[in-house]
């Protein structure tokens, strides 16, 4: 693949639309709490003791009469009516329950319109063509963005060849950018999300090709169908402006078919 300008195009009108950071980040969010996982405490947490001290004044196992604050307590052994216990089950004490935990009856789901969706991948569409706006978000561009490239992009089979054709296309620091992993603080690091790692190029072609498999493996790099463009696809920080390529036929499509009109 060569680095030359073959000919011009025009742009369906989905591109010249005005860019809405409100309405893409709205759109972001929604799509992204509607994918989430629900996640909870078990309900029976901190309350599995075997033993537990009555709170009854006149029952045989309790703690009233000695002096002690009533917190709810449990047995950890006994010798004739002298019992060892520990609180237990209460907020306050060790291996009790969460004060509120997270329940896993919770409904995170976000509505948004269809028009407002639509209106949202329009103006990250948009943003794609801003140079000054991709660069905002940390992408490293080339001297001549933004540009379409050649169909015969979509049959790169081997991810070799996707780098070098990407590296003649100018996007060398960008994928030395992408490449970069950034490790966490805190705990995050134990649950499965150790790395921090930034997004890359975004690749929009016409439908499934062989590009989809062989980019798999290039950090940051998305290739994604421009039938299933979303906006967490085209602004992943929920702020419009990611390096996008379309390849000559994935604009055919979107003009034959009218996509995001």
């Amino acid at each position: 693949m060569h680095k030359t300008e073959v000919a011009k195009k025009e742009l369906p009108a989905c591109f010249e639309g005005a860019v809405r950071p409100d309405v893409v980040k709205k759109a972001v969010l929604a799509i992204r709490a509607n994918n989430r996982q629900p996640y909870g405490a078990d309900p029976e947490a901190g309350m599995k003791q075997i033993s537990r001290v009555s709170r009854r004044r006149r029952d045989y196992q309790t703690s009233y009469g000695h002096g002690i604050s009533r917190v709810p307590r449990k047995v950890l052994n006994r010798r004739g009516t002298r019992f060892f216990w520990v609180g237990a089950l209460a907020a306050g004490t060790v291996g009790g329950k969460a004060a509120h935990p997270p329940k896993a009856e919770k409904n995170w789901m976000q509505k948004i319109n269809k028009k407002e969706n639509r209106l949202a991948i329009k103006a990250a569409l948009a943003a794609t063509m801003h140079k000054d706006l991709v660069a905002e978000q940390g992408h490293v561009l080339p001297e001549h963005y933004p540009f379409i490239v050649e169909t015969s992009f979509e049959h790169v089979a081997k991810t070799q060849e996707v780098l070098a054709a990407l590296e003649k296309l100018g996007f060398s620091a960008e994928l030395e950018r992408a490449s970069r992993k950034k490790i966490r603080s805190g705990k995050s690091r134990l649950r499965g999300r150790k790395y921090k790692k930034a997004k890359g190029p975004l690749i929009v072609v016409s439908g499934k090709c062989k590009l989809q498999k062989a980019a798999e493996n290039i950090p940051g790099v998305e290739v994604v169908s421009v039938k299933n463009l979303n906006a967490v696809v085209l602004a992943p920080s929920a702020k419009p402006g990611r390096l996008t390529l379309f390849t000559d036929a994935a604009i055919e499509k979107i003009n034959k078919e009218k996509l995001f009109a």
